[in-house]
């Protein structure tokens, strides 16, 4: 699987909204109640291209997946309920989406795996995340991938389990 993962440019947003559009309705037909109340929307994608969080996985010049990525950047996980594993230096990972034409293809896999990398390449060891309670898929995702459930924390009043992987150096 050829793929590149860069970071996202103010040019992307509107294949970023689409592909995102997408995961809201998905998830409203999986009958989710995550992403269902205006979040996230194009002003957030905005914001994370701005400021320099959003990414993109590019295949054959196309985008098909995208996730925000920061580093230390997340208040709410300075109140889980639970533990995290580490108290250092730590990426955040939110909004991870692929194209609908694209799923079952271990894109998302591939964008954990990138992050990862990139956590690395600036030489942090820690990758935190979280997801709605009846998010199978990226429930699935941290299974697979290794990471451990720490908690939960809480994102506009709604619980969500809160994950962590502690990356080999």
């Amino acid at each position: 699987m050829e793929y590149t993962f860069r970071q996202a440019k103010p040019e992307d947003a509107s294949q970023i909204w689409t592909i995102l559009q997408q995961a809201i309705q998905r998830r409203k037909a999986d009958g989710s109640k995550q992403w269902q109340d205006g979040y996230p929307n194009l002003q957030v994608i905005q914001s994370d291209i701005d400021k320099g969080y959003g990414f993109v996985l590019v295949v054959q010049d196309k985008i098909i997946g995208y996730s925000a990525v920061m580093l230390n950047n997340e208040p709410a996980y300075n109140d889980i309920e639970g533990q995290w594993l580490t108290t250092g230096d730590f990426i955040v990972i939110h909004r991870v989406a692929i194209d609908e034409q694209e799923l079952g293809k271990g894109y998302a896999k591939a964008i954990m795996q990138a992050i990862e990398n990139h956590a690395r390449s600036i030489g942090v060891y820690s990758v935190k995340a979280d997801t709605n309670f009846d998010n199978p898929g990226m429930l699935s995702i941290f299974t697979k991938m290794g990471y451990q459930y720490c908690g939960e924390v809480y994102f506009r009043g709604s619980p969500r389990k809160a994950f962590e992987k502690v990356l080999d150096k």
